[in-house]
């Protein structure tokens, strides 16, 4: 498997590509125009920039994490044609310069959900956390503004001011909304798109749900095993595929992710790989990757995927922040290379196993 990290670009990363590149097994970076409203067409200028940035170091720019959807595009508005055929445009661009796959998410809204980016933990370290009570009685307005005044000043995806200025509005269109509807959307969404990305040699990698539960009564459909069965089957092709990421997934722990990589590992060209702690009250936070730190079997995660011969991309998830490092919640560099290091070493057993078979 092909080892990337989360690249947000010169300006708006703390960590220089300079560092990224010595990370043991380091391949690429994920990136995206983060600048870029939803619907709007990616340049190919804006798209070669970053090449340019990236290649000097030795590390390829093949994944891209995301091509955000415009929410004209999941409320099925008459609008959203227009904004299918702009994000087809921007398919053909990044196939132009080498993108092998993009990773998308269908949430409603919000893209993830926490209600602190940085919790205290008993060592010293702080980490995102999500409160299961505290959602439930606060205002989404109070927790944007928190998140905006908390962020560090740097971006944080699927929280962009802009994007939020009419959260009021935004909740009022996703009246009525249901799972079957949205389902119904996304399949229009895929019968389009997945053409024009298997012409330009790209999978479409679709994010799950994070949390995998209704939020702010808003309805999610990337959230489960038979979730992702149906989204397979709107459309057959290779390029219909998933991002398999265990963190979002994992607050639900009936999930069964290794018989999920098991399953669709032909439909996952990409993966993220952490670990998270959840408690019985619902509340969860993240935590090192190690297995025993978390609730998640990582140590049979990465087996499962050692098993069939993945070849995909992989990156660190969120990590910890550690060490006294400044950094965008969730992604500093010393914990998720720390987490590579976990997996790589995995990796290694497994690979020693079979050879000594």
């Amino acid at each position: 498997m092909k080892t990337t990290f989360r690249w947000y670009g010169l300006g708006n990363d703390t960590i220089p590509l300079a560092h990224i590149k010595q990370i043991p097994s380091m391949t690429g970076v994920v990136w995206a125009l983060h600048d870029m409203p939803a619907g709007e067409v990616w340049p190919e200028e804006r798209i070669a920039e970053v090449k340019a940035q990236v290649e000097p170091y030795g590390l390829n720019i093949d994944v891209v994490e995301s091509v955000n959807i415009h929410e004209s595009i999941k409320l099925g508005s008459p609008e959203r044609d227009q904004y299918i055929e702009n994000y087809k445009t921007t398919l053909r661009n990044l196939g132009k310069y080498g993108v092998k796959v993009v990773c998308y998410n269908f949430m409603p809204v919000f893209d993830w959900i926490r209600t602190d980016l940085f919790k205290p933990a008993e060592d010293g370290s702080t980490a995102l956390f999500y409160e299961h009570a505290r959602i439930e009685g606060i205002d989404p307005k109070v927790l944007v503004k928190q998140f905006e005044e908390n962020s560090k000043d740097l971006t944080l995806p699927g929280w962009e001011p802009e994007r939020l200025k009419h959260l009021d509005k935004l909740f009022d269109l996703y009246q009525g909304m249901t799972e079957d509807k949205l389902r119904e959307n996304l399949k229009y969404f895929l019968e389009r798109i997945i053409p024009t990305a298997e012409e330009a040699g790209i999978r479409m990698a679709i994010h799950p749900d994070d949390p995998p539960f209704s939020v702010f009564g808003l309805p999610r459909i990337v959230k489960c095993h038979e979730d992702f069965q149906k989204i397979v089957d709107m459309v057959d092709s290779p390029a219909n595929g998933i991002t398999l990421c265990s963190g979002a997934l994992g607050p639900n722990l009936n999930n069964n992710l290794p018989e999920m990589i098991r399953t669709f590992h032909k439909r996952i060209p990409f993966a993220h790989i952490r670990n998270i702690k959840v408690f019985d009250n619902g509340d969860f936070y993240e935590t090192s990757h190690l297995t025993r730190d978390g609730s998640l079997d990582i140590a049979e995660i990465v087996k499962a995927y050692h098993e069939v011969g993945f070849e995909g991309y992989w990156r660190p998830d969120h990590g910890r922040h550690i060490w006294d490092e400044k950094c965008r919640p969730g992604y500093g560099l010393y914990d998720r290379a720390l987490g590579i290091m976990y997996v790589e070493g995995l990796w290694d057993a497994y690979e020693k196993q079979k050879g000594d078979k």
